[in-house]
């Protein structure tokens, strides 16, 4: 693997020649305070930047970026280019800042609109861009010296951007066969020296600068390979804001940001201190920082969206409250250093003291409904702001989670010790050259083909299968995956599977999973035809490797098809289930039934008590009864349906309770022999004494 990429070295090349000074007519207004102006005063007028100051002030937000997010691994060289090249600082890393860049640059001082343009031209700086790639930096340097013998392995790659105002795209093609020459030549010097390193490649951006309200003269092109040495892209763009917002989606294409817009951020506002707004600030880090949105798939969730221009896309994460008195260590795994989009803004200045003030913010993924989850950290460290990633899943130091474990901890009935015997017949092992098999085949073919063979038919759970939980069909399962079968073999499936028929004609129960399923689940039948199809199913997907295989199938469609006596036998069995299920079914009604008797009975027996108590009061001595209505004889009794009129719920429940109670009880003998519902009591006393007895028993005086 060869080390150093193109983003390593970056050569940044900006026009100096006179049509830079041209303006770029994005007007910027400097009279602000039009409310507290005294009259008289007469407003300032708005200026416009040049084309110049607009490549400058975006190819420094360009290295703020990358200073901020790599300020070791990446190195800028900043060439300004017009009748000569002015190479404004070095690969060496004491000159890698925007300070020594923006002092440097105010030596070079703005475009001189009197020179004259034939005398310059973006060769000369495109040239010294070359010539810079193939010098070494330190980290190259010490990469080979620590090499040595394999110092070929440091490749050489750098970029080259430049930002010029090109007069068509004729223009740019003679810019690229320019920098291919001078590709070549550096090679050749750099193939000779100790202190050169040959270019393996180099990309080209051209950025084409024009002023807005004109037409561009240049078309935009996309990456394209010039040699193997050498590619290019163009960009025509606007100068003022279209080219910073270029220039910032530029600088995350070749370095691998990404960006994070922090929501809701409370503020106190300067005109009115105690109260606060909330706003957002746009950072830049690497794209790690993202990754385990992009593994989950919960990058909508996090809140992306799209910016304007179509081609920059952001995360929104929300701000939440800081803990003041709390220090908490929170499980990162991951700490990336950040970049504010707009670093001259309230709201990112704001941000950026917040943080260097030893505080630390949690962000978390905005969603509709559910629990918040927290998933990244701003904090501080030794003066550099970073992004930490917060673990919100399963952590790596845990155990990793049981294949019993299903979603929600539920145990579920995977085959894992059938599996497990799966994994110890198809292991593979180291075989010699020598070792040849009378088919011809690979041994890797042959593995791939017994473990097509084991895996033709081979249910994952338990509830799924009904063979491959019984230890009687164990010797068939393992018999039908070989590719070829003996007659032995042959004889052992033909008596497993009488082996089956035997259990099924003494009934004998079938290990059948009952998991989510009410009731007994399937009757004894059904389990049956259940094991049969499924074993069918089985000998089927290997019955046209041999005739043997085939023979196996047949004895199992042989068994399956009985005798008459024996389906009348299974017809009474299911017969019997039936009853069996319409007794069990019934029993609730049953129980009902007899407690709708119990409570007759016992209204029976209070009845009894009632007449018993009757003939206590009228023995001798009793006092004399009250005259009661003469109690009418069950034939007496009308039938609701021969009464005249309409009949009340009340009399239709009154003559079935007495219907139903002289069922029950020997009907009393004065009402049997009764004359007229009249009986005449003490009849032997008459007979006795000779004594005259009315009615009701009394005699007379």
């Amino acid at each position: 693997m060869k080390m150093f990429g193109v983003p390593h070295k970056t050569v940044f090349v900006v026009d100096h020649c006179p049509y830079m000074a041209e303006s770029s007519r994005q007007q910027v207004e400097c009279d602000v305070l039009t409310k507290s102006r005294a009259q008289g005063v007469i407003p300032l007028a708005p200026v416009s930047k040049s084309l110049w100051t607009c490549a400058v002030e975006c190819s420094m937000e360009y290295c703020r970026i990358l200073y901020d997010i790599y300020p070791k691994d990446k190195v800028v060289n900043y060439i300004v280019s017009d009748s000569e090249f002015h190479i404004l600082n070095s690969w060496r890393q004491e000159e890698q800042s925007t300070h020594e860049l923006m002092s440097a640059l105010a030596a070079v001082g703005p475009p001189n609109p009197r020179e004259d343009p034939e005398c310059c031209s973006i060769l000369h700086g495109l040239v010294a861009a070359v010539e810079s790639l193939c010098k070494i930096t330190e980290l190259q340097h010490e990469r080979r010296t620590a090499l040595m013998d394999t110092a070929e392995r440091v490749a050489n790659r750098g970029r080259i951007i430049c930002l010029t105002n090109a007069k068509s795209d004729t223009h740019v093609r003679m810019l690229e066969d320019c920098i291919q020459e001078t590709i070549l030549e550096q090679n050749k010097l750099a193939a000779g020296s100790d202190r050169l390193m040959a270019i393996q490649q180099c990309d080209l951006v051209l950025v084409h600068i024009y002023p807005q309200g004109e037409d561009t003269l240049v078309s935009d092109r996309p990456k394209k390979e010039i040699s193997p040495l050498l590619t290019s892209e163009v960009h025509s763009v606007r100068a003022g804001r279209h080219l910073a917002t270029k220039l910032n989606i530029l600088v995350q294409q070749h370095f691998d940001l990404a960006s994070t817009t922090i929501t809701n951020i409370p503020m106190k506002e300067e005109q009115h201190a105690n109260t606060s707004a909330n706003y957002d600030v746009e950072l830049l880090h690497h794209r790690d920082a993202h990754l385990e949105f992009f593994k989950s798939g919960d990058l909508h969730m996090a809140g992306t969206s799209t910016r304007e221009n179509g081609l920059k896309e952001t995360v929104t994460l929300k701000w939440c409250t800081p803990r003041t008195n709390s220090i908490e260590l929170h499980y990162c795994t991951g700490a990336y250093r950040i970049s504010p989009t707009d670093v001259n803004s309230r709201p990112s200045s704001c941000l950026t003291n917040f943080l260097l003030n030893g505080r630390s913010v949690l962000l978390e993924q905005p969603r509709k409904s559910g629990s918040k989850v927290i998933s990244h950290m701003l904090s501080s460290h030794g003066g550099e702001i970073f992004l930490h990633v917060l673990n919100s899943n399963r952590s790596t130091l845990e155990d990793p989670p049981s294949i019993s474990e299903g979603c929600g901890g539920r145990v579920t009935d995977y085959r894992i010790t059938d599996f497990g015997e799966f994994m110890r017949e198809n292991r593979l092992t180291p075989v010699s050259e020598s070792s040849h098999d009378p088919s011809g085949k690979l041994p890797a073919e042959r593995a791939k083909a017994q473990l097509e063979r084991h895996t033709r038919y081979w249910p994952m759970i338990i509830s799924q299968t009904t063979i491959f939980n019984m230890q009687a069909v164990v010797p068939l399962a393992n018999l039908i995956v070989k590719e070829t079968l003996t007659e032995e073999d042959v004889l052992t499936c033909q008596k497993t599977v009488y082996n089956l028929v035997d259990m099924e004609r003494k009934n004998d129960p079938l290990p059948i999973s009952t998991v989510g399923s009410r009731g007994k689940g399937p009757k004894r039948d059904e389990q049956y035809r259940i094991m049969w199809n499924e074993l069918e199913t089985l000998v089927k997907t290997h019955a046209g490797a041999t005739d043997r295989h085939q023979r196996v199938l047949d004895c199992i469609i042989a068994c399956r098809s009985k005798p008459p006596e024996e389906e009348d036998r299974k017809k009474r069995g299911r017969k019997r289930e039936d009853r069996e299920d319409r007794t069990e079914k019934n029993g609730s009604k049953d129980t009902d039934d007899k407690s709708w008797q119990d409570s007759e009975r016992l209204k029976g027996l209070l009845d009894k008590e009632d007449q018993e108590s009757e003939v206590i009061k009228d023995s001798p001595d009793s006092p004399e009864p009250l005259n009661k209505k003469p109690r009418l004889s069950t034939e007496e009794v009308q039938p609701p349906e021969r009464a005249k009129g309409p009949v009340s719920l009340l009399t239709m429940w009154t003559n079935r309770i007495t219907t139903a109670n002289s069922r029950k009880h020997q009907e009393f003998v004065g009402r049997v022999s009764s004359v007229n519902n009249k009986f005449e009591l003490y009849q032997h006393l008459k007979d006795e004494n000779g004594m005259d007895v009315h009615e009701n028993g009394k005699a007379s005086r």
